[in-house]
């Protein structure tokens, strides 16, 4: 396989590079002094803050996009070899690499690497992380999944001696990785289009616990069930955080009236101090403790840890507050698992609200078929559901499935839900039965955001 060495700088070509983690992989090679060109199927954000820091971006992808000056190649999982630069770059032998397998590679440069994990909450706990490493003067390289604010979007270029990133189990991504640390926060049902059931899913983070060297650690969350089939044999240190034996447990915790939680960090019994998040939600709570437990094994004080998980507010689409149109409160969240949809309702509930109302955008049909009736379940936690068209993302309708069928099911729990094919149409709606006091969460992987932040005027 290809070996990335920072040393020797060489021309890189990214297939797809505007996504989240590849426009972030590309611009660290940048900072290294790599060069670097890339397509995708249209210009963003992402794409133009790329070429203003000197990468070559090709709109639509064709062979010709693919110089004689690429050493190698980078692709998504998306890319297949129909693609036509996947095809070119193969007729000429370039060496190519997966973005998973790129950013395994990357890790090798960096003295310490962390790989942040788990069904749900990777961002946020790389989010906290970074801010407790900045508090504490620390000069890290991060790669996260979401936009974050003190770092002025996904990627911060730091130093050759601490690396953050998350690390996603779909396709396997993981498991070409080389972390020195891991955090596993949780292990639950999901990406059913790629594993078969909840023991394959454990089976690959088993697998990613034994990517750990003997000098390594590995932190996981002590309520996963059956956690000796995880853990046990492995050559590293093992430290767990919360469940009855967790070495790191949160004690005396309370909210605030914004559902801010606060509570003592108790290390192995003894209490090391009082810590208040910036955040909502019991769920961060458990979040807080994995980046805490992380942190301190890193040599940061207690007192820089504390500071960091105040100082952090949240990221992009994580209950995060979008503004109020005629005393409505709108939030938005990426929550696309019911797990995430009971933790983000969870923290409504201690969030001020006279009626929670609950905009839902489900995520692939493959999801939305495997868990209809917790989706159902979860939901019902609201007041009202609006449901809009399932966002279909990689896939194609093939299951005979819809969100007017959810709708129906959350109905005959007791809940109203209300399924509404366009935006258009949820827009009015909303404008119609929404008043004073209410708050109104648009949640879901795919673009419902941008529902709440067409009635803001954003």
């Amino acid at each position: 396989m290809y070996e990335i060495d920072f040393k020797k700088p060489c021309h890189v070509h990214f297939i797809g590079i505007g996504g989240i983690s590849m426009s972030g992989l590309a611009e660290i090679l940048m900072d290294e002094g790599f060069q670097v060109s890339g397509s995708d199927a249209k210009e963003s954000e992402l794409t133009r803050h790329l070429e203003a820091k000197g990468a070559k971006v090709f709109y639509g992808q064709r062979p010709s996009n693919v110089g004689d000056e690429v050493d190698l190649a980078v692709y998504t999982a998306a890319v297949h070899p129909d693609n036509p630069e996947y095809g070119e770059v193969v007729r000429r032998g370039i060496p190519m690499l997966s973005r998973a397998e790129l950013l395994g590679q990357m890790m090798k440069n960096y003295r310490c690497s962390l790989g942040v994990s788990g069904t749900h909450g990777k961002t946020t706990t790389t989010s906290m992380i970074t801010e407790i490493l900045l508090a504490a003067g620390k000069d890290p390289t991060i790669s996260v999944g979401g936009i974050l604010h003190s770092i002025g979007g996904n990627i911060r270029v730091g130093g050759s001696d601490l690396f953050v990133t998350e690390a996603c189990e779909y396709t396997n991504s993981f498991l070409s990785f080389f972390p020195t640390m891991e955090i596993v926060l949780n292990i639950e049902e999901d990406h059913l289009d790629f594993f078969k059931d909840l023991e394959d899913i454990r089976h690959s983070f088993r697998l990613f616990a034994e990517k750990l060297p003997e000098s390594g650690v590995l932190i996981i969350n002590g309520e996963i069930e059956r956690l000796e089939e995880i853990t046990g044999g492995l050559p590293c240190r093992v430290l767990t955080f919360g469940g009855a034996d967790g070495d790191f447990q949160a004690e005396n915790v309370r909210h605030d009236e914004l559902a801010r939680a606060e509570f003592d960090l108790i290390r192995r019994g003894e209490k090391l101090g009082h810590l208040v998040l910036g955040v909502a939600g019991e769920h961060n709570v458990s979040n807080a403790l994995a980046a805490a437990a992380a942190c301190l094994e890193l040599g940061v004080p207690f007192e820089e840890i504390a500071a960091g998980l105040k100082k952090f507010t949240g990221t992009n689409r994580r209950f995060e507050r979008k503004g109020e149109i005629g005393g409505v409160t709108v939030i938005d969240d990426y929550a696309h698992h019911p797990s995430e949809i009971r933790a983000t309702l969870s923290a409504a509930r201690n969030y001020p609200h006279r009626k929670i109302w609950c905009v839902f955008q489900p995520h692939t049909y493959t999801r939305t078929k495997a868990f209809m009736d917790d989706f159902a379940q979860a939901l019902s936690g609201a007041d009202e559901v609006i449901l809009a068209d399932i966002y279909a993302a990689r896939e194609t309708d093939t299951l005979g499935i819809s969100s007017r069928d959810l709708a129906e099911k959350i109905c005959a729990l007791g809940t109203k839900a209300t399924y509404l094919p366009s935006f258009d149409e949820i827009e009015t709606f909303i404008l119609e039965n929404c008043v004073h006091g209410d708050l109104l969460i648009t949640m879901g992987a795919g673009d419902i955001v941008k529902v709440g932040e067409k009635l803001l005027g954003m």
